[in-house]
Order: structure tokens, then C-alpha cells, then sequence
């Protein structure tokens, strides 16, 4: 059984076991939940990068003109 599931979604055994081990107990819901907050943590990320670099242009600008 978990051979055809492989084969039909085209992911090895291994990987299998590994998503199964990690959302084995989840339910929809849940599991849509987990998604929407791995998205969010991936924006506030990218937005803290942005506001580092930002950041470090203008600390390197007020540096240069003192």
C-alpha cells in the first residue's frame, strides 16, 4: 500500500515515513493552520531582512557624512 502511494505521488519510503512521523495526527484544519503561520513567519522574515539592510545603508550614509 505505501509502495502505490509513493509511486503515484512520485516520493521515496523514506519520505513517506518522514511526512507521516511529522503530520501523521494532524487533521485539516490543523494542518492549514501550521501552513498559514509558516507563511506569515517566512513574511516576517523577509521584512526583517528588508528593514536590516535598510538599516545598515542609513547607519553606513550618517557615518560617511560625519
Amino acid at each position: 500500500m505505501t509502495n502505490i502511494l509513493c509511486r503515484e505521488h512520485g516520493i521515496s519510503a523514506p519520505t513517506f515515513y518522514q511526512w507521516k512521523q511529522k503530520y501523521g495526527g494532524m487533521d485539516a484544519q490543523y494542518l492549514k493552520e501550521l501552513k498559514a503561520l509558516q507563511e506569515e513567519n517566512a513574511h516576517i522574515k523577509r521584512m526583517f531582512a528588508d528593514l536590516s539592510l535598510d538599516h545598515r545603508i542609513l547607519k553606513d550614509i550618517i557615518e560617511k557624512k560625519l
